[in-house]
Order: structure tokens, then C-alpha cells, then sequence
């Protein structure tokens, strides 16, 4: 059976908009499989993925639109995120707008940001693979003295995960394999990606 040619993708959060408005969706084109529209995705679903450190400074991130286009209001919002979130249980806040899901780990605290409307349950499913992930490079110590010895690893591992605030991978077994192979390209040893080793002169 030929797969169908690809439809054209709503506009980012259009369809998500829609549904959350109790709008009708988009009638389904002839030879589309029935039901399918309505369980496709916003490709375009994260605005910014960035760890912090327990006194709310950052270590890694990146911002894939231009919510804050300049690094004094990213700074500034990572700063309001961190003291909405830091001393709370949960797992999510919406803020400015945003769905923010996030997890702690000993002294650093993992963010990944949606718009209002993105699904938490997507958001979340980012926020897991990218702790696993970071947990498998990092030899299970998910700690800034690791992270900082291994960043190179960190952000290829966000790389797989994250393109341009498209989504393109969940599982993080995935990752890691794709993430061996990027550095072996660029020159990393496997070891050096998934086995963080004191080098003199990092702190």
C-alpha cells in the first residue's frame, strides 16, 4: 500500500488552538486514514529547553523562537521560573502564557517550556527522555559538577531530542545510540560522551 503524500501541517498550535476552543477540525482530504488529523501534532511544540543549578542559574539552554530574543529577558524569565518553581512539589506551572513542566535532581532543576495550549503530557514525555538520557551520559550523577565536566555530551543529548522546537525523538535509548554516533563523527570517544572523568582545571 503507498503511503499517502503528506498533508499540509497546521500552522504552529492551530490545530491544538482548535481543539482546545471546541472548534470543529479540519475535514479529512480524500485517501487521509479516518481520525488521523485529529491525533497529528503541532510540529512546532517547544520554545525553550535550559537547566538550572539550585541557586537558579543557568548551566545550559537554548530557546528555539524569539518569546525572548534577547539573553537579558531569557535570563530574566529563567530567574521568574526558578522562584515560582523551586520550592513547590509539583511538576508543571503555567506561566506568562507558557506551560512549563520540570524536574529536579540534586542541585540542578530541568525545564522544558510549551506554549498555553502545547499538551503537558507531550512536554513531559520531553523532559523524561532528556533525564535519561543526561542520567545514562552522566553515569547516573544528574549533578552540576557533572554536567559542567560533560556539556559537550549534554547538549549533543538535547540536540537529539529537540531540532528547532520540533520534537524529534522521545525514547531515550534512541538518543543515546544517535548521540554515539554524532560523537564518533566529531571526533568524541564514546567514552568521553557517556563516562564523565575529572580533568584538571574544571571545577
Amino acid at each position: 500500500m503507498q503511503r499517502p503524500e503528506a498533508w499540509p501541517r497546521p500552522h504552529p498550535g492551530e490545530g491544538a488552538a482548535a481543539a482546545q476552543a471546541g472548534g470543529p477540525a479540519p475535514p479529512a482530504q480524500a485517501g487521509e486514514p479516518a481520525g488521523l488529523r485529529l491525533q497529528e501534532p503541532s510540529l512546532y511544540t517547544i520554545k525553550a529547553v535550559f537547566i538550572l543549578d539550585n541557586d537558579g542559574h543557568r548551566l545550559l539552554a537554548k530557546y528555539y523562537d524569539d518569546t525572548f530574543p534577547s539573553m537579558k529577558e531569557q535570563m530574566a524569565f529563567e530567574k521568574n521560573v526558578f522562584n515560582k518553581t523551586s520550592r513547590t512539589d509539583s511538576e508543571i506551572a503555567f506561566f506568562g502564557g507558557m506551560t512549563i513542566v520540570y524536574k529536579s535532581s540534586i542541585d540542578l532543576f530541568l525545564y522544558v517550556v510549551g506554549s498555553s495550549h502545547e499538551n503537558e503530557l507531550m512536554l513531559m514525555s520531553v523532559l523524561t527522555c532528556l533525564f535519561e538520557s543526561l542520567n545514562h551520559v552522566l553515569r547516573k550523577n544528574v549533578e552540576k559538577r557533572w554536567l559542567l565536566e560533560n556539556m559537550d555530551g549534554a547538549f549533543l543529548v538535547l540536540d537529539e531530542i529537540v531540532d528547532g522546537g520540533v520534537i524529534l525523538e522521545s525514547d531515550p535509548q534512541q538518543v543515546i545510540q544517535k548521540v554515539n554516533f554524532r560523537a564518533d563523527d566529531s571526533g568524541l570517544t564514546e567514552q568521553s560522551v557517556a563516562q564523565p572523568t575529572s580533568s584538571p582545571g574544571l571545577v
